[in-house]
C-alpha cells in the first residue's frame, strides 16, 4: 500500500547522528525498538536531532527525539483517555491530551449524576494514564479557537479527535425558546459544574416538570429533581444546585417518550433506582402494558428483565412495606407512553412555559423498525418545566475536518477520518452519542489499534516532529496559558479541601477564571 501524502511543518532539520543510508525509508513500527519493548540498549540509542521550527515571526530551535511517534489526543473525557491509555503501548509513543476546560475527565466530571460516585472511580485509571512520563495533559486549551487542527497535525505525526458530543439536539417545536424550557444536558452541566452551565438558574418554583426523552439522561434529571436535598448533601453536587433544590416545589415529574415501554432507552439499573427513590411513588398505566408479557419472550435478555420489572411496576399489587411507602410518599414520577411533543404552550402571558401540547402516537413495524405515527389526537400536559432529553450532538471542531451535520459525527472508517490522513477521531464524535463509558472504552481502544497499525505500516510520517514543543510556542503566542496535570492536581486539592468543611468528597469550582487565578496563570 502507498505511502499517504503529508504537507510537511515548515522547519530545515539537521541529525547530529549519521543519517540513515540512502534510498532507506525509516518507520516506527519496523523498528527493533517495536519489535521488542525490552531492548532498553536500543532505546538508550535513540537518536536525537535539533529541528528549527518556524512559527510565523518565530524560529526555534528544538531538540527532538528522532524516533518519537509524536501523537494528540484532543478531549480528555473518557473517549480522550481510553485512546491515549491504548496509544501508550507503542514502546516509544508520547501522547498530548488538549482539553478546552482547565480540568480534565469530560463527561465522567460533568455528566456523571453526583449520586453515583462509583462510576467516577475510572478517574483513577485516568490519573494513572496522566502521570505516564509520556502522556502530557494541556487544559484550557480550546482547538479551532486558540490553535487550529492543520497546526495539530502539522506538529504531530497523527491526531485523535474525541472530543465528544457538547452540544444537545433541538425539540425542533414551536415555544422551544420559552423560559423554563431547557435541556437536559444544560441542566446536568448546571448541577455538576460545568462552567457554561453555572449561570443556568433553573426555576423550580413550579408544581410539575416535564421531561421530553426516556433515557439514562432522562431518568438522571427526573431523579436528582425528586431525590430529598439531604440525600444529595454527601454528594459532589455543586453547592449553587444544592441550594435550588433545597428551595424546590417540584412534586410531580413526567417522562414523556414517542413510543412504548419495550423502546425505552434507559437501563434496568437507572429503573430500579426509581422505583426504591426515597419519598417517590410511582406512576404507571397498566393499560400501556396489554400484551407486553408475550411480546417480551423473544427479545434479548436484558431488554426482557427491564420490561419485566416496568410489568411488575405497572400491574402488580406491591407488598405492604412498600405499598405503605408508596402512601407516605410526597413526590411522584410517571413515564407517559406513545406521546411525541408538538408545541411548548406557553402561559396566559406569554413570559413562560405553562404545558406541552402532546401528539397521541401507535407503532408501526416491528424490532427496530419500529416507528411511532400520530393518531390524530392530541392532549396537552400542564407543567412549568421542560426539559428536553432527546440526544446530544457533536459540534464541528475546525472548518478543515469533514463532519456530517445530520448525524453529528465525523465521517470515518474504524476511527480513520475519512480522505484525511493521520487524523483519526474516537468516542461519541465517531459513532455518535450512545452507550455507556464501556462501551467507548471498547471503541477508543479500537481507534488506537488503527492508528498504531498506520503507524506499523508506514503510513504516518517517518521524519521527526516538534509535538508540543511547537504547539506551546503558539500558545504562548496567542496569549494561552495551558493548564498541566500538576496543576489540575492543585485545583482537585483545593476542591477537596473545600468540600472537607460540609462532609462532601469536594467543593467543584465552576468559574475558570477562579482556577487559573488559583494557578497564577
Amino acid at each position: 500500500m502507498a505511502s499517504r501524502c503529508w504537507r510537511w511543518w515548515g522547519w530545515s532539520a539537521w541529525p547530529r547522528t549519521r543519517p540513515p543510508p540512502a534510498g532507506s525509508t525509516p518507520t516506527f513500527g519496523g523498528s527493533d525498538e517495536v519489535r521488542d519493548p525490552n531492548a532498553t540498549a536500543l532505546r538508550n540509542k535513540r537518536r536525537r536531532m535539533q529541528v528549527r521550527v518556524k512559527l510565523g515571526k518565530f524560529q526555534l530551535l528544538l531538540d527532538i527525539q528522532e524516533k518519537t511517534p509524536q501523537i494528540c489526543v484532543v478531549g480528555s473525557g473518557p473517549a480522550g483517555f481510553y485512546t491515549a491509555q491504548h496509544l501508550l503501548k507503542h514502546p516509544q509513543a508520547h501522547v498530548d491530551i488538549y482539553e478546552k476546560q482547565p480540568v480534565p475527565f469530560g463527561l465522567v466530571r460533568f455528566g456523571v449524576a453526583p449520586d453515583h460516585p462509583e462510576v467516577k472511580n475510572v478517574i483513577n485509571t485516568f490519573t494513572q494514564t496522566a502521570h505516564s512520563g509520556r502522556c502530557a495533559f494541556w487544559g484550557n486549551v480550546e482547538v479551532g479557537r486558540d490553535v487550529t487542527v492543520p497546526e495539530l497535525r502539522e506538529a504531530y505525526h497523527a491526531v485523535v479527535l474525541s472530543y465528544g458530543a457538547e452540544d444537545h439536539r433541538a425539540l425542533e417545536i414551536p415555544g422551544e425558546e420559552l423560559p423554563g424550557v431547557c435541556s437536559a444536558r444544560a441542566f446536568v452541566g448546571w448541577y455538576n459544574g460545568l462552567p457554561e452551565n453555572r449561570e443556568l438558574e433553573p426555576d423550580l418554583s413550579c408544581d410539575t416538570a416535564v421531561i421530553l426523552g426516556q433515557g439514562n439522561v432522562a431518568l438522571d434529571v427526573a431523579r436528582i429533581l425528586l431525590t430529598p436535598p439531604e440525600h444529595l448533601e454527601r454528594t459532589d453536587i455543586t453547592k449553587a444546585a444544592l441550594g435550588v433544590l433545597r428551595q424546590s416545589r417540584v412534586k410531580t415529574v413526567w417522562l414523556v417518550g414517542r413510543r412504548g415501554p419495550l423502546q425505552v432507552a434507559f437501563t434496568i439499573k437507572e429503573l430500579r433506582e426509581m422505583i426504591q427513590l426515597p419519598g417517590a411513588r410511582p406512576i404507571l398505566d397498566p393499560a400501556d402494558f396489554l400484551g407486553l408479557q408475550d411480546k417480551i419472550k423473544e427479545v434479548p435478555r436484558p431488554r426482557k428483565r427491564l420490561t419485566e420489572l416496568l410489568l411488575r411496576t405497572a400491574t402488580e399489587k406491591p407488598g405492604p412495606e412498600e405499598a405503605a411507602r408508596r402512601a407516605s410518599a410526597s413526590r411522584a414520577w410517571g413515564l407517559r407512553f406513545f406521546r411525541s411533543p408538538q408545541q411548548v404552550l406557553p402561559s396566559p402571558d406569554g413570559r413562560r412555559a405553562a404545558g406541552v401540547r402532546l401528539a397521541v402516537t401507535r407503532l408501526e413495524g416491528v424490532g427496530e423498525a419500529t416507528r411511532a405515527v400520530p393518531t390524530g389526537d392530541m392532549e396537552d400536559l400542564p407543567c412549568g418545566l421542560v426539559l428536553s432529553s432527546v440526544g446530544y450532538k457533536s459540534r464541528p471542531v475546525d472548518p478543515s475536518v469533514p463532519f456530517d451535520s445530520k448525524l453529528g459525527v465525523i465521517p470515518n472508517v474504524e476511527g480513520r477520518v475519512m480522505d484525511v490522513p493521520g487524523l483519526y477521531c474516537s468516542g461519541w464524535v465517531k459513532r455518535g452519542p450512545t452507550g455507556v463509558i464501556a462501551t467507548t472504552m471498547t471503541d477508543s481502544f479500537l481507534t488506537g489499534q488503527m492508528l498504531l497499525q498506520d503507524l506499523k505500516a508506514g503510513l504516518l510520517p517517518s521524519g521527526p516532529r516538534p509535538g508540543y514543543a511547537a504547539i506551546q510556542a503558539l500558545l504562548s503566542s496567542r496569549g494561552v496559558r495551558p493548564v498541566s496535570f500538576s496543576d489540575w492536581e492543585k485545583l482537585d486539592a483545593e476542591e477537596v479541601a473545600r468540600g472537607q468543611g460540609t462532609g462532601k468528597p469536594r467543593e467543584k469550582l465552576v468559574d475558570p477564571q477562579e482556577m487559573l487565578r488559583l494557578l497564577g496563570h
